[in-house]
C-alpha cells in the first residue's frame, strides 16, 4: 500500500493572466526519488516555491503526510479572471511561512546555489542545525544552551564527515569547487533533518564527472538518511538512472507520468521535450 508523503491537489498559480502551473496534482510516496521535469518555464520551479510556501497558489491544496499546509483559493479580482479549475472546491486560506513548513519535514535546495559565501564550510551546516534549536535569546545569551549547541556542532561535523567535506570545514564556501558546493548545499539542507527533500536541478552547471558523482551521492544520502527526494532535474542520464517515477509538465500542464522507460518512449514527451536540446 502507498503512503503519499507529498499530496499536490488542483494546484493553479496564475500571475495576473499568465498561468504557470495548470490544475497539477500529484503525488510523492514515501521512500521514492520522484522527478518534475520539463522544457524551461514549465512550471515547475513555481510549483517548488508554491510547496515550500514561498508563494501561496491562486487555487487548490499541498498535503504533506497528512497535514495541509499549503491551500487557497481565487480572492478580488482574481476571482474574475482566474482560469483554474474546480474553483469552489477549496474554501478556506491555510499558509505556513517557509521556516515552518521546514520545521514539518521539508528541505530544498535552489537551482542557483544558495550558500552563506561569506561563511566558513562548517558555519554554513552549523547554522541549519539551529532549525531544531530549543534555545531562546535568553538562554543562548547567557549561553545556558551550551549542551544543545556542543550537540550541534558535533551534529554538523558529523554531516561534512558524510557528504565528504570534513578535510574542507574551515574554508570559506564560496571557494569551493563547484560540485562541492552543490554537495554543501544539500548538507546543509540534511542539517534541518527533513523526511522529505526538495532539490531543484541539483545538476545544473556541473560537468559530467560532476554529474556522475552527484547521482551516486543522491543515491547515497537517500539510504543514509532514509528520504523521500523530490527533484527538478534537465540531466536526463541522472532522472533516468535514480528516479521510481517522473511527473511532466510543458506550459504548466501535465502531460505524461510514469517510470523512467515509459517517459522515454512517450510520443508527447518526446515532441515537447526530450527531442530537443535544453536551452
Amino acid at each position: 500500500m502507498n503512503n503519499p508523503v507529498l499530496r499536490i491537489e488542483d494546484m493553479t498559480m496564475q500571475f495576473g493572466g499568465v498561468v504557470a502551473v495548470d490544475n497539477l496534482s500529484l503525488t510523492v510516496d514515501e521512500g521514492e526519488i520522484v522527478a518534475l521535469i520539463g522544457p524551461n518555464g514549465a512550471g515547475k520551479t513555481t510549483a517548488f516555491n508554491v510547496v515550500t510556501g514561498v508563494y501561496a497558489p491562486t487555487n487548490g491544496a499541498v498535503w504533506f503526510h497528512d497535514k495541509c499546509i499549503v491551500q487557497d483559493f481565487p480572492k478580488g479580482n482574481m476571482k474574475k479572471i482566474c482560469k483554474a479549475q474546480n474553483v469552489g472546491k477549496f474554501t478556506k486560506s491555510v499558509r505556513y511561512t517557509p521556516d515552518q513548513i521546514t520545521r514539518f519535514g521539508i528541505a530544498r535546495t535552489f537551482q542557483n546555489i544558495r550558500l552563506f559565501g561569506k561563511l566558513t564550510v562548517f558555519d554554513n551546516i552549523l547554522i541549519a542545525t539551529h532549525m531544531r534549536s530549543k534555545a531562546n535569546f535568553l538562554s543562548a545569551t547567557f549561553r545556558l544552551n551550551r549542551k544543545e549547541e556542543a550537540r550541534n556542532r558535533k551534529r554538523a561535523m558529523e554531516l561534512l564527515s558524510i557528504v565528504g567535506l570534513a578535510d574542507s570545514r574551515n574554508e570559506i564556501s564560496s571557494s569551493l569547487p563547484y560540485g562541492k558546493q552543490r554537495h554543501l548545499e544539500i548538507a546543509r539542507a540534511l542539517a534541518t533533518e527533513p523526511t522529505l527533500l526538495l532539490l531543484d536541478e541539483p545538476a545544473a552547471g556541473m560537468n559530467p564527472q560532476e554529474t556522475d558523482e552527484l547521482t551516486a551521492f543522491i543515491k547515497k544520502i537517500k539510504q543514509d538518511f532514509n528520504l523521500t527526494i523530490f527533484m527538478i532535474e534537465h540531466h536526463m542520464n541522472l532522472v533516468m538512472e535514480i528516479s521510481d517515477r517522473i511527473y511532466v509538465l510543458d506550459f504548466g500542464k501535465m502531460i505524461a507520468t510514469g517510470t523512467p522507460r515509459e517517459i522515454q518512449n512517450n510520443k508527447r514527451v518526446i515532441d515537447a521535450y526530450l527531442g530537443v536540446q535544453d536551452e
